[in-house]
């Protein structure tokens, strides 16, 4: 993993690093399958399942408060990136526009090209999570998931899905792509939660 890109972290940022991760020298792009073009006059996103169904356009969403964040990014496939510099709309504050049964425990992330990712409703409704649409000040960048992607950086980085256009609410856990195919249900870098019956608790 060392060398020209990927290297050991340093004793001063060995505590931001999870067991088993190197830090990339840049921002590496890991996808599965075509890169989606959407363009933000057609984008929109949609909530459904257990909550009241609304649609919303690009410009819904520039209305939200917009936060710069910086925050560790962690892939599954062994690579870390510290203090990645985001622009975006916490969750938190568009939670407020939606009307979510409480029976509701569980989200599926759904995207365009038709990726999905599940999380629970107490992983994904917190302050550190956000919608980004700015990486280091510009637009971000569609193979990084533009025109909007998830952040949810106490997780692994494939439950921070890349070209998100809705959410469905659900009663109970369903998987998504990558959990059906042999991924950990939840993902969380420091128990090394990569793969579904693994992790160091266990």
């Amino acid at each position: 993993m060392q060398g020209k890109f990927f290297q050991k972290p340093s004793p001063s940022q060995s505590k931001s690093v999870p067991p088993g991760q190197h830090l990339a020298k840049g921002f590496p792009v890991l996808t599965y399958g075509a890169t989606p073009q959407v363009s933000k006059d057609e984008w929109e996103f949609r909530v459904w399942g257990l909550v009241k169904p609304m649609t919303f356009s690009w410009s819904d969403f520039m209305a939200l408060p917009q936060h710069e964040f910086t925050a560790d990014f962690h892939c599954v496939t062994r690579w870390s990136k510290l203090d990645v510099k985001w622009t975006g709309v916490k969750i938190t504050d568009f939670m407020k526009l939606v009307e979510v049964d409480q029976k509701a425990v569980h989200v599926m992330q759904h995207c365009y090209g038709g990726y999905t990712t599940n999380i629970s409703m107490a992983d994904f409704i917190l302050e550190e999570n956000f919608f980004a649409i700015k990486l280091f000040g510009e637009d971000l960048p569609v193979e990084h998931g533009g025109p909007m992607r998830v952040i949810i950086p106490h997780l692994y980085a494939w439950k921070s899905a890349k070209w998100i256009n809705g959410l469905e609410f659900l009663e109970s856990e369903e998987l998504g792509f990558w959990e059906r195919n042999g991924y950990h249900k939840r993902g969380e870098p420091w128990r090394e939660e990569r793969y579904s019956g693994f992790s160091l608790a266990s």
